[in-house]
């Protein structure tokens, strides 16, 4: 199966490079290009553009300029591999704009990785990796990210 779009999700957390590895694994340099999506935290409702005290507005800008620029380093490092790559941020809610992105990109996988909480964690606080893998149309490669 030829792989024309392939999107990792990043989390940021120590498991991303183990993620970026697996896309290169199954990805081919002269017909694949890798999207890597890192999907922020929406803005809390009372952090908008008007209000909110300016230090904490401050202080979300200067986290998320922080997150693209480690998202553009690992596009870059694949670049560097001879891969097409491409890096993006997106604000919203994880699976939904993960679900989203799958389809405006034509994406023909999605790897993401699995932390592995346990069911208790997953009932108060969700997966959103278990959330994918529901409602994907598309196919998604699991990669197990917990640490032992």
């Amino acid at each position: 199966m030829k792989l024309n779009n392939v999107v990792v999700a990043l989390d940021l957390s120590d498991s991303c490079a183990e993620l970026v590895e697996q896309a290169k694994k199954v990805s081919d340099p002269k017909h694949t290009k890798i999207w890597l999506i890192h999907v922020a935290p929406p803005n809390p409702d009372f952090v908008g553009l008007e209000v909110g005290p300016q230090y904490i507005r401050d202080n979300v800008a200067e986290e998320l300029k922080e997150d693209h620029r480690e998202i553009q380093e690992f596009a870059e490092a694949l670049r560097i591999a001879g891969f097409k790559a491409e890096g993006l941020m997106i604000q919203g809610q994880e699976a939904p704009v993960l679900l989203g992105e799958l389809d405006r990109l034509d994406a023909d996988l999605l790897i993401i990785g699995s932390h592995g909480h346990g069911s208790l964690y997953d009932l108060f606080v969700g997966s959103v990796c278990k959330e994918v893998l529901k409602k994907s149309k598309k196919p998604v490669l699991t990669v197990p990210t917990a640490q032992l």
